[in-house]
């Protein structure tokens, strides 16, 4: 047996959800470009689980069913209040998310019916379960979801107690599809290793979120948002980075495991960046972004990812940075669901083994000997 660090190059099971060949992501064997310029993320959300795009019939049907179980149990939004002053959102949706398993009466049912509806509440309720946590930390009574609204259109309503612009919806929407799978990530393999096991999906979920919440993953949008933050203005950013480079501090938003030409999901994000920074008056979040690629790539080669133009997207939409990385779970959801739903079916425990490394013909020694 040879040790591969980090799993680099294992293939670990086959998938027909998503593939990424020669650097190219497609969900379903459509590209993520034909994706993010003409669906909307149901229809993505109803691709990933079905494996084919929906009939308008399909997709109407199953907005409805979004809209009717994105109500949270009340007992759950207590639970949130009584969270301690300062915890990390990702923290907190971990808890949250668990806590539905507890008002689930099918939580312990294993039949794919049972599952597939799980599916439907879990990407139905996270946005709530986010939106509700985002009010009540800064004292506000959550806003309860629109059935008649998208998913995109009722979170954005949630946080803010407002219908949003159809440029914002228009834009999050996208967001929410250019995260919403990408093989087999560390949170969509955590997942998947849980229910390997033949736990229920609630316990998939949470391990998926845990995972995620890390900023080697999940969490490096936060960090790039931080980081342009710290820098502060346009004049400033050469002298940052160049401090960064020299110090061989890691860059957050930069380089990927499996693209080693680009990641295709940046370059909407960053024209995303570019629209919207401008209509909310703020061009310099998008410029500074442009002049840190400009210096990373140009010193180092190394290429943004999803999370780098990511971060300045959603500062425009005016959305708290530490709210980022559950951001991305509501739209991660719903490629972890399907995953868990593909493992199922044709399931084996994952159990793989370590390349031992310790001492070898060791003896037991007494205590009064050692």
């Amino acid at each position: 047996m040879t040790a591969t660090r980090g799993l680099e190059g294992v293939v670990a099971a086959q998938s027909s959800i998503c593939s990424i060949v020669d650097g190219v992501l497609c969900y379903g064997g459509i590209n993520i470009d034909e994706l993010a310029e003409n669906a909307t993320f149901e229809e993505v959300v109803y691709l990933l689980w079905h494996g084919a795009l929906p009939k308008r019939d399909q997709l109407d049907a199953l907005k409805k069913q979004l809209g009717e179980n994105a109500a949270v149990p009340q007992e759950v939004i207590d639970s949130i209040r009584s969270y301690p002053k300062g915890v990390h959102p990702m923290a907190a949706l971990r808890t949250a998310v668990s806590s539905l398993a507890l008002y689930d009466a099918e939580a312990q049912e294993m039949n794919p019916e049972a599952n597939y509806r799980k599916s439907i509440r879990l990407m139905a309720q996270t946005p709530t379960l986010v939106a509700a946590f985002a009010r009540l930390r800064k004292g506000l009574e959550p806003v309860a979801p629109n059935p008649s609204f998208g998913i995109a259109q009722n979170f954005l309503y949630m946080l803010t107690g407002e219908e949003p612009t159809e440029t914002a919806v228009k834009a999050f929407d996208v967001a929410l599809i250019l995260h919403a799978d990408h093989e087999f990530n560390a949170s969509t393999f955590a997942a998947r290793v849980t229910v390997a096991t033949l736990t229920d999906i609630y316990s998939g979920i949470v391990s998926a979120i845990g995972t995620l919440k890390g900023p080697l993953h999940g969490g490096a949008n936060e960090a790039v948002a931080a980081m342009l933050t710290e820098i502060g203005s346009l004049d400033k950013v050469e002298g940052y980075i160049r401090q960064k480079l020299d110090n061989k501090d890691k860059i957050m938003g930069f380089g990927h495991r499996v693209y080693k030409d680009g990641d295709p999901r940046a370059k909407w994000l960053k024209q995303m960046s570019k629209a919207l920074t401008a209509q909310i008056g703020r061009p310099e979040l998008y410029e500074m972004s442009t002049k840190v690629e400009d210096m990373v790539t140009g010193e180092k080669g190394l290429k943004p990812n999803v999370d780098f133009y990511s971060a300045s997207v959603y500062i425009a939409l005016g959305l708290e940075s530490d709210l980022f990385t559950p951001i991305f779970a509501i739209s991660r959801m719903s490629g972890w669901t399907a995953h868990i739903m593909e493992q199922y079916e044709n399931n084996r425990l994952i159990r793989p083994r370590a390349d031992y490394t310790g001492p070898v013909n060791q003896h037991f020694v007494p205590i009064d000997r050692r």
